[in-house]
């Protein structure tokens, strides 16, 4: 009887033991702040993770065809940059900036991928490489400085100040709202695009034969190549589809902020990581997914909006979310071994 309600409790641990967590955090949080559990800061929550799960979502192409894009924080970081100076520097119409961005972030997927396959270089320390590469890029874009609207041009040779701005239209991908009706504030436009691009990947990699190939891929290369998938393709696929969801996540934090920073994608590296491998403890699938990778997201982000409430700070955050992220996979994953 002990046995079989101890195996009982294990195997909803390991489905479930994630989701519980999350809501223990809630209705802790909900309990010490009066504000945590209304609307509207439910909403601030999901538009803070919005970025993140998106780049987040990338990453988990790249992990589902067994491989790894730590160049992504690098990418998100360079769309911020780009698209502002395009705008502010160059005064490029705010569409052009965008599909400028997304031909970039192409380019640099193309990139990971001929480093990868062509060169044989393994997935971390190609994409690595990366990394640094697209930082300076972004350093070499506006010699260092931030773009705003009335900032100094850096390549005039006078320096006479930029005559571009950012407008109305592009700030909305960040700042606007959908659906306003009463008193209700509306969804915000980051939190719809996270929900289009988590359906759209979750319904690809899931029910399409798209989907089922970059699974044979990461699960076996060479069984996958024998039944006749073109592998190289499928994971060039992956890449490029991880450095465009990093260039659209940059798109939607420029458009958030309104002006660009260098390096401001670079926070969205590790919980972008940690998100997607998150979703390996969610409901026992043992595999990267997307609705892991949106939960592992939201996780970190009611973490962050509650400790904050509680004036936790910001010093110590990083170390509170560590612990109970380590906590909730250790237990995941010591009794998955268990039950095998």
């Amino acid at each position: 009887m002990k046995t079989g309600v101890r195996e009982q409790m294990a195997n909803f641990l390991l489905k479930y033991g994630v989701i519980t967590a999350l809501l223990i955090l809630v209705v802790l949080f909900s309990l010490t702040t009066e504000a945590f559990f209304t609307v509207d800061n439910l909403f601030d929550i999901l538009r803070a993770v919005s970025i993140l799960t998106i780049v987040a979502i990338g990453v988990t192409f790249s992990v589902v065809v067994n491989g790894i894009d730590v160049s992504v924080g690098a990418v998100t970081g360079l769309a911020v940059i780009l698209s502002t100076a395009l705008m502010v520097i160059w005064q490029f119409p705010w569409y052009w900036a965008v599909v400028i961005c997304l031909l970039a972030g192409a380019v640099i997927g193309l990139l990971n991928s001929f480093l990868i396959l062509k060169l044989r270089i393994p997935d971390l320390l190609a994409t690595l490489g990366t990394l640094y590469l697209v930082q300076g890029l972004q350093m070499w874009i506006t010699k260092g400085d931030a773009v705003y609207k009335g900032m100094t041009n850096p390549w005039s040779p006078t320096r006479e100040i930029a005559k571009g701005f950012v407008p109305k239209s592009f700030l909305m991908l960040g700042q606007g709202y959908v659906l306003r009706f009463g008193n209700f504030r509306g969804v915000p436009v980051p939190v719809l695009v996270m929900l289009i691009v988590a359906l759209v990947a979750w319904f690809l990699l899931e029910y399409t034969r798209f989907g089922r190939a970059f699974y044979a891929v990461g699960g076996n290369a060479e069984a996958a190549r024998l039944a006749g998938i073109p592998v190289k393709r499928y994971r060039t696929m992956a890449y490029v589809i991880s450095a465009l969801l990093a260039t659209l996540g940059g798109l939607v934090l420029a458009s958030r902020i309104g002006s660009g920073a260098v390096k401001a994608g670079d926070p969205y590296l590790l919980d972008a990581v940690a998100s997607t491998y998150f979703g390996f403890a969610v409901l026992g699938v043992r595999r990267p997914n997307v609705w892991g990778t949106v939960l592992g997201a939201i996780f970190v982000g009611v973490m962050l909006n509650g400790l904050t409430m509680l004036n936790v700070p910001w010093y110590i955050q990083d170390v509170v979310k560590g612990l109970v992220l380590i906590s909730a996979l250790g237990v995941s994953f010591a009794i998955r071994k268990e039950s095998r």
